[in-house]
Order: C-alpha cells, then structure tokens, then sequence
C-alpha cells in the first residue's frame, strides 16, 4: 500500500455519495493493521460552500471531488483493496488540508 494511493469505497451504503478513499497514512508505520484515510466526495452532493483550504476539490477519473478532511478515519487494510489510481500528484494539497485541520494555517 502507497501513500496517497485511491481505493473504491467498500461501503455499498455510502459510496454512492463517497466514491473513494486516499490512504494519507506514512510507509513509515505499515505494519499496522490499519490505514488513515480521507474520503473523496461528489462535489455536487455538498453544494459551493467549502472550506478549500480544509477540503481542496480534486479532479479524479472525470469527476469533480472534495477531499473531506474532516472526515478523516482509520478503517481495517484488508478492507482496501487493489488501488485504482494515486492522487501523489496532489500531495501538496492533502497535506496542507491536514495542516490547516490541526493547526488552523
């Protein structure tokens, strides 16, 4: 499992409105059983308002996305399976939303 990495939801309830998961947890600390992740959600299911220092919009397989921080949770690692894509490429932006989270700049 990479950092940054993007996997389907595996909650049938919930995908629909929560299509993925980033893993944001460090290589550093793989042996744990478990995998911090943040959920991407459908833009257009959480209107214009966002805090996009907290929520950046991410643009992913077509679709426009918000990167819901606050959400932020552990889920076990056997449930993520086979990655569809990395969201490296926004690295910057991940770790500047949980920047602003905990610290508030």
């Amino acid at each position: 499992m990479r950092q940054f990495d993007v996997y389907p939801n595996p909650n049938p309830r919930t995908r629909d409105t929560y299509p993925y998961l980033v893993d944001i947890q460090s290589p550093l600390i793989s042996e744990l059983a478990t995998r911090i992740v943040i959920p991407l959600g459908r833009r257009s299911r959480f209107g214009a308002d966002s805090m996009a220092g907290l929520m950046p919009a991410i643009e992913y397989a077509g679709e426009q996305l918000l990167l819901l921080t606050p959400q932020i949770a552990a889920m076990p690692a056997k449930l993520l399976q086979d990655p569809i894509g990395s969201l490296n490429h926004f690295r910057a932006d991940i770790i500047a939303s949980l920047d602003f989270a905990v610290s508030g700049v």
